[in-house]
């Protein structure tokens, strides 16, 4: 779990997905978190976590449901949602936490 805190400990808001490869939202997931880092460039980091190969991780913060969506921001996190999310909505999540 350090190594997840060094993750999310940045002054840069972090969007984290939890998925698994095998799901078939996965090309989607995909997609549309890559639109999101293409769009917010470095004022944001993304991060995909595979289920499958994080099991402590995925248990330690209760993920239930894929894909789960998290925010975290100077190491908190802000904001939680399961279920796939538009392009839109994941952005407009994150706009709060980007420093200017």
């Amino acid at each position: 779990m350090s190594v997840f805190g060094d993750i999310i400990s940045t002054s840069k808001p972090v969007l984290i997905v939890f998925y698994a490869g095998w799901h078939y939202l996965t090309d989607d997931v995909n997609t549309s978190i890559q639109q999101v880092a293409d769009t917010l460039g470095e004022a944001v980091r993304v991060i995909k976590i595979d289920i499958d190969k994080n099991k402590e991780l995925t248990k330690q913060l209760q993920i239930n449901g894929i894909p789960t969506y998290m925010i975290f921001h100077r190491g908190e996190l802000v904001w939680r949602t399961e279920a796939l999310q538009p392009t839109d909505s994941l952005i407009n999540a994150l706009k709060p936490f980007i420093e200017s």
